[in-house]
């Protein structure tokens, strides 16, 4: 990991200031944090729905074949991917209510430091469980929305409290993009590339 990224979780208040620097040095330095982090989450969840499967009954393991969970995989990272563009986006678009006139970049790169709590949380993926996965992914929402927060005014140079404005405007348009992208990816695995399951009895 980065300096930067340490930081988010360790001294997040100093962390945005870090990562704005960096960011006017290098336009489109976060592309390497999205796309080798975006990693985690797909490649966490092909390991764990193939080699370690989720029992539904007693005696009973199912696991995905490698063909359907690469292809959950491969959809997952082009979701994330995505919906990160997709909210840098309304980012931008929202600033025009704002003081703030960040670039393109600069939004969608705010907005990939600050889902990295989801990032880090794909480990989880490595044992499909549904109840290790509501936890780990309700701490990961509690942390980005954290970071939210106290990024966005510093990231963009806002006021505090037309800042605690935006980011409020943000958390709302980021979780509806995220359902809706996420949704839509899982409607289109289930329904047109149909996975594969293998069932192991034991006992």
């Amino acid at each position: 990991m980065s300096a930067p990224i340490v930081k988010l979780f360790t001294q997040p208040n100093f962390a945005w200031t870090d990562i704005r620097r960096e960011e006017e040095a290098h336009p489109r330095h976060y592309l390497a944090h999205l796309l080798v982090l975006a990693l985690i989450p797909p490649v966490c969840l092909f390991i764990g729905t193939t080699y370690v499967g989720w029992s539904l009954a007693a005696g009973e393991t199912v696991r995905l074949s490698s063909a359907s969970a690469l292809q959950l995989s491969i959809l997952l990272y082009v979701t994330i991917i995505l919906g990160v563009a997709v909210i840098g986006g309304f980012i931008r678009w929202m600033s025009r209510t704002f003081d703030a006139r960040p670039t393109l970049n600069q939004c969608i790169g705010f907005a990939a430091y600050t889902v990295s709590p989801f990032f880090i949380a794909g480990i989880a993926g490595l044992y499909p469980s549904r109840w290790l996965a509501v936890l780990v992914l309700g701490a990961a929402a509690v942390y980005s929305t954290f970071l939210l927060f106290i990024g966005l005014p510093t990231f963009m140079h806002e006021r505090k409290q037309q800042g605690l404005l935006y980011s409020a405007s943000v958390w709302g348009v980021g979780l509806l993009v995220l359902v809706t992208i996420l949704v839509s990816m899982i409607l289109l695995w289930f329904n047109v590339l149909t996975p594969e399951y293998l069932r192991t009895h034991v006992g």
